[in-house]
């Protein structure tokens, strides 16, 4: 890579930060500061912000200025996401938060190695880049994105790998959610360890 990112995580790719209400899982309804990183190399077909993939595209900025940014406002809860945060090190970022009194949630696919200190990990595991088996214990929230009928059985198995704790998603892929959605709903009645997740941000029409 051509951009020299500080392995002390000073420095990070953003690619857009914004102020909202987190639309999907555990948190949903929540007001929450929004930090994107770019970067990611796990490509799934239907990833609704590609745009993130290059983090060339994407000006390094200090990580001070993020975290300023983000008390200027009065939900004291950071998401971090991406393109796939744990590329980098989040140990830096994660601190300078949680000294503020800031909570730290961030949504990963498991594909890389745990940095930072979490209040809530949301673990979204992807079939083109697994997670790896060192994270998943530490997953609060388990979301599985649905795309098709075979994505029920690959949730099952990421299932098994998580502690007894952490709450257990179905989303449906945004594209495909007339009908995956039924398909869905009679799975949960059937196996009520699963919640469904929807993306509420997307019928709110908010980022």
């Amino acid at each position: 890579m051509a951009h020299q990112i500080p392995e002390d995580g000073t420095l990070l790719p953003l690619m857009e930060e914004f102020y909202t209400i987190q639309g999907e899982g555990f948190n949903t309804g929540k007001a929450a500061y929004f930090i994107r990183l770019g970067g990611c190399d796990v490509g799934c077909h239907w990833c609704d912000v590609k745009e993130s993939w290059d983090a060339e595209l994407h000006p390094l900025t200090p990580t001070d200025t993020i975290v300023n940014n983000a008390m200027q406002y009065p939900g004291k809860a950071v998401v971090v996401t991406g393109g796939e945060p744990l590329i980098y090190n989040l140990d830096y970022l994660t601190s300078q938060l949680q000294d503020r009194g800031i909570l730290t949630f961030i949504e990963t696919s498991g594909a890389y190695p745990l940095s930072g200190k979490w209040d809530w990990i949301c673990l979204s595991p992807k079939k083109f880049k697994a997670p790896r088996p060192d994270i998943t214990p530490f997953a609060n929230e388990l979301k599985v994105i649905v795309f098709n009928k075979s994505d029920f059985e690959w949730a099952e198995k990421y299932a098994e790998t998580v502690s007894e704790n952490c709450k257990l998603y179905l989303q449906p892929e945004w594209s495909k959610a007339k009908e995956i959605t039924p398909l869905i709903v009679e799975y949960v009645k059937n196996n009520p360890k699963w919640e469904i997740s929807l993306q509420t941000h997307k019928f709110l029409n908010i980022p």
